[in-house]
């Protein structure tokens, strides 16, 4: 939902912190939207007596961000004061935070437009629950690999198409009623209004899917992250970036910051919001990595003056589109960002030769 700007809003919003063993970083980009719709909430350590949990999570909004806001900003509260969280029955007591919240939600926006998606982790010392309603992800990451993400919520899933015709509503170009791209969300009363039936058989969903995880030695980092993100990037090549950067660079707004600058380039038009939460077992920084990558930097610098100098580039979307056809002959890109996470290689060198060049977003070109 929501138009577009003729070029893309390329600040970023950075927010790190650190407690209970983890490590974390969180960085927001409003892109091509004229709006930006995603709010987040990130607490290492709950308060007493749970200090030793630790919560997390990406909201992204749709038709407005007033849900969105309500929901980081009330969303734990609501799961703390269940009666399950008291018992430590954290999974009963996600799901029932989930619900109640909406709930109340409806009794200050039911005839407003608009929800969000909401996408949580709750990290204890011994588990790591997983929570996802709507289309936003998160994924876990062990040796590297992608091992255990939450479901994308979208209408055009069998269970979730059923439930949306048995609530009187249809699906029509992938989205319910033919307006809304997601099956579950908070909010979105406009499609919560059958009364003869529960909240979570509603055409909208408030149910959230609840994936509990042990905690292993080979856990390396959780990523959640709005679909602004997983548009254009597979959660294999997510992790596989983030695993890669981190033998090379310990700094987590370097890198969660690349991330977005890729899929803008991969060409996402989306907002976007990404959180990397850092476990005990992430990988640490390699000498041999590090040297390898030098090297690679070094080699596309070398190239990119090549092309430079063998074509007659002006544009600077012409010198891209260039080093796009020589990506395939360069080893050992980063895995999961390939040449786009050496863009900034490319942009250093366009910038030293053509200094009074702008470097402009060509929305054709993306």
């Amino acid at each position: 939902m929501g138009n577009f700007a003729v070029r893309p809003e390329t600040e970023k919003e950075v927010h790190v912190g650190d407690g209970n063993g983890l490590r974390y970083c969180v960085s927001s980009m409003q892109g091509w939207r004229v709006e930006m719709e995603d709010k987040h909430i990130a607490v290492c350590s709950l308060r007493k007596p749970y200090e030793s949990l630790s919560f997390f999570g990406v909201f992204d909004g749709h038709a407005g961000d007033h849900i969105a806001v309500h929901c980081a900003e009330n969303l734990l509260t609501t799961i703390m004061k269940t009666e399950q969280f008291s018992r430590a029955e954290f999974k009963d007591a996600l799901r029932e935070g989930f619900l109640r919240l909406d709930e109340e939600m409806r009794k200050i926006s039911a005839n407003k437009p608009g929800g969000t998606t909401a996408t949580c982790v709750l990290v204890t010392p011994q588990k790591i629950y997983l929570v996802n309603c709507g289309d936003s992800r998160a994924v876990l990451c062990r040796k590297g690999k992608a091992r255990v993400s939450t479901v994308d919520h979208r209408p055009t899933l069998p269970e979730e198409k059923l439930r949306i015709k048995k609530a009187g509503g249809t699906v029509m170009i992938d989205r319910v009623n033919g307006n809304l791209a997601v099956s579950r969300a908070l909010g979105d009363y406009l499609y919560k209004q059958n009364l003869r039936r529960r909240p979570t058989d509603q055409m909208v969903s408030p149910e959230p899917d609840i994936i509990e995880c042990e905690r292993v030695v080979c856990d390396e980092f959780v990523v959640i992250a709005c679909d602004g993100i997983w548009d254009v990037m597979s959660s294999k090549e997510v992790c596989a970036y983030i695993h890669s950067r981190l033998l090379v660079n310990d700094n987590l707004p370097e890198i969660v910051n690349s991330i977005l600058d890729i899929c803008l380039h991969k060409g996402s038009r989306d907002n976007m919001t990404l959180m990397l939460l850092l476990l005990p077992g992430a990988p640490k920084i390699s000498e041999a990595a590090v040297k390898a990558d030098q090297s690679l930097d070094h080699k596309i610098e070398q190239i990119t003056r090549e092309v430079i100098e063998k074509n007659d580039i002006y544009f600077f979307e012409h010198l891209s589109s260039l080093m796009d056809r020589k990506a395939a002959g360069i080893k050992n890109l980063p895995s999961g960002g390939g040449l786009y996470a050496k863009y900034h290689i490319i942009k250093k060198v366009y910038q030293e030769l053509f200094p009074k060049r702008p470097i402009e977003f060509d929305e054709t070109y993306l």
